[in-house]
């Protein structure tokens, strides 16, 4: 879907940052700007400055900054799309969705007054289920003894279906209504047990049960958890599948864990409701739960919307050890070298709550600092039941390592694995790559499938013989900075907002034969030379072909490619949306997709300009992602320059830049 600047530009001129940030942010008067601990990092004195006059946000102490828009997919974990459709209904804007048949517009307005008339109905539900647990005594004893606050209470808003067959009948004027059904809180009997009046059977769904809402990340209740008080069966129920709720996509507790992801630095999954309400209480807010199925990628990708370390936390016994494995294979594909997925495995007699109050915060924190990297879970996974001491057992194990290997995107860590598999079966790597990949084997030069630099011996000691970039920004001395501005300057609108780079140099090429045959299609050409492309269209070449790749990439470097200024992006956004709704696509289905988008043309030329046998080399797409970032912090580094004297913070900040564009130049960023 393609949004209209000039209706970013409307909706931003009528939101307002403070009352945004302040849905989330307890904020406080200071001067002409309101002040708070910042949502992005942990703090204890206010750094986290929110202007109205300029309706921009800005964080002294770890520099996020934005506006409306950027903190709903800071903060919120929303798309550009999301965000935008969030920002516009709270002001009672429509968003333009001019390439929209009037048959689809028609449905997706259905679906959203569905959607919203749903969880309206969920959330009236929801405050009953809290005013009966403040009157019943043994509801209230089940969480005390559990030890849990009435703090903690509130903030899941727990709650409690008291007993009866139709005690929402109190709640809801029309019992009979189908959005009760359609919601899950009422269950209809089966044909034959109707009623003296003809009418079906009805009843609560939730009966004698302690209430766990079920909150999106935008903190609407979209269904219910309950368990039993006693040792009745199902001990756990869930709300069923509805247009609002999918066990497969939705995490518990994670709304309420977005802060703390982030100040904690990784999301730990456990497998129970009460595990995330008690690890709250204890300390621990960055818990989440799956709600009573198996880890999927669904509920990993959206892991990673908000932080960049994840820890599977599971019990030692054999069940823990099936259901880690199925999270292996859900996170696998996501494990890029920029993210850590962790197994923690805990003794058979604990659970995260038990252990916590027998050991404490600090002993759970040292027993959570133990948790198995994806790398050595992977391996030990291949090896489940195989003789390494035998050819018979090590050949078993390259077969059982082939697929959870070839799960996993290219980058360092997928070729370090390769290594070490190929070290623990006793099989070069390239004899290992013939046996996997016999078709390819020798075949392509540079492509994904090829470790053709493998080929010479292995050996303890590795690097890279890239050069850093001798182009690399060199930050003058803060003392030497004089005329320091009051105030940080940004623009109100959203093309303020949007990152500025120098026109590109020509940097290598970002795509490698597969073959000696290039094809019959020849690249476009200017003045009888190859016109080169610019960094963006390089990294829009390989998402375009290759869209599953935008997972790969970090929330800054998402926000970053997006605001873009045009073609690209309005195209970066457009693919985000595609990628939101439908998964990834191949380029013929977003083609179709793409018809009648204002870039549209822009993107079919790059497609036109790769030549038949050419594949996206996503190592130099990194390096390009790199310059980009290193560009828009030199810039920030020169905005800070101006305060570095007489600001702490603004000093600090930029130290801290410096430092990273030091480390990036190290690693040949």
């Amino acid at each position: 879907m393609s949004i209209p600047q000039s209706f970013i530009q409307e909706l931003l001129a009528r939101a307002d940052v403070v009352d945004i940030v302040g849905r989330y942010v307890q904020l406080k008067k200071g001067g002409a700007n309101f002040m708070g601990l910042c949502p992005f990092h942990g703090e204890k004195s206010p750094s986290f400055s929110v202007s109205p006059a300029k309706q921009f946000y800005h964080c002294f102490g770890c520099g996020k900054n934005g506006n409306a828009i950027s903190f709903l997919m800071e903060h919120a974990g929303m798309t550009f799309i999301e965000a935008v459709k969030d920002l516009a209904q709270q002001y009672g804007l429509q968003v333009p969705e001019d390439d929209v048949s009037p048959q689809d517009r028609a449905r997706a307005a259905q679906m959203r007054e569905q959607q919203a008339t749903l969880t309206s109905v969920l959330e009236k539900a929801g405050m009953a289920y809290i005013k009966h647990l403040r009157g019943s005594e043994k509801a209230i004893a089940y969480f005390k003894g559990r030890g849990l606050s009435g703090e903690i209470a509130k903030t899941f808003g727990l709650g409690y279906a008291p007993e009866g067959w139709r005690s929402l009948a109190s709640v809801f004027p029309d019992y009979n209504d189908p959005l009760l059904v359609e919601s899950g809180l009422v269950i209809t009997g089966e044909p034959g047990e109707e009623n003296a009046q003809g009418e079906a059977k009805r009843y609560d769904r939730f009966r004698d049960r302690v209430m766990f809402p079920i909150r999106n990340v935008k903190g609407e209740c979209i269904g219910f958890g309950g368990r039993v008080l006693g040792d009745d069966k199902p001990k756990y129920l869930n709300s069923p599948e509805t247009p609002v709720f999918s066990k497969g996509r939705e995490l518990y507790g994670l709304f309420e864990a977005r802060t703390a992801l982030r100040e904690h630095g990784y999301a730990l999954v456990t497998e129970g409701y009460m595990d995330v309400v008690a690890l709250a209480q204890l300390g621990f807010a960055n818990a989440v739960a799956t709600l009573g199925t198996a880890c999927t990628a669904d509920h990993v990708q959206k892991l990673f919307r908000f932080t960049d370390s994840v820890v599977f936390s599971f019990d030692g016994d054999g069940a823990g050890r099936r259901a880690a494995r199925k999270a292996l294979d859900a996170a696998l594909p996501f494990a890029t070298d920029v993210r850590t997925v962790k197994f923690l495995f805990l003794p058979a007699e604990h659970d995260p709550d038990s252990y916590i109050r027998e050991h404490g915060q600090e002993g759970f924190a040292a027993y959570v600092g133990k948790a198995v990297p994806l790398s050595k879970f992977m391996l030990e996974a291949a090896a489940e039941g195989c003789d390494l001491d035998t050819a018979e057992g090590r050949a078993h194990m390259a077969s059982n390592a082939r697929p959870l290997w070839s799960l996993l995107p290219d980058g360092a860590l997928k070729r370090q694995l390769l290594a070490e598999i190929a070290d623990k079966v006793l099989i070069d790597i390239r004899d290992l790559m013939q046996l996997w990949q016999p078709a390819s084997a020798g075949h392509k030069s540079g492509s994904k499938g090829s470790y053709k630099n493998n080929s010479a011996p292995r050996t303890k000691t590795g690097g890279s013989s890239q050069n850093t970039p001798s182009n690399s920004y060199q930050a003058p001395a803060p003392e030497e900075f004089s005329g320091y501005p009051e105030d940080l300057h940004y623009e109100t609108d959203y093309a303020g907002f949007e990152p500025h780079f120098p026109p590109p140099a020509a940097v290598e090429r970002s795509y490698t034969p597969r073959s000696s045959n290039t094809g019959s299609r020849a690249p476009r050409r200017t003045a009888g030379r190859l016109l080169p492309a610019s960094r963006e269209d390089r990294v829009l070449r390989l998402l375009l072909t290759e869209p599953q790749t935008w997972d790969r990439l970090s929330s800054e470097e998402h926000v970053l490619l997006s605001a873009l200024p045009a073609p690209h992006g309005p195209l970066f956004t457009w693919l985000e949306s595609q990628l939101h709704e439908h998964g990834p696509l191949p380029w013929a289905a977003l083609r179709e997709g793409l018809r009648g988008h204002p870039n549209e043309q822009h993107a079919i030329a790059q497609i036109s300009q790769i030549p038949e046998g050419i594949e996206g080399d996503w190592a130099e797409i990194r390096r390009i992602l790199d310059q980009l970032l290193r560009l828009g912090r030199q810039e920030e580094m020169k905005e800070l320059a101006a305060r570095a004297a007489t600001d702490p913070q603004a000093l600090q900040r930029y130290r801290e830049l410096a430092a990273s564009l030091k480390t990036m130049g190290e690693n040949g960023a």
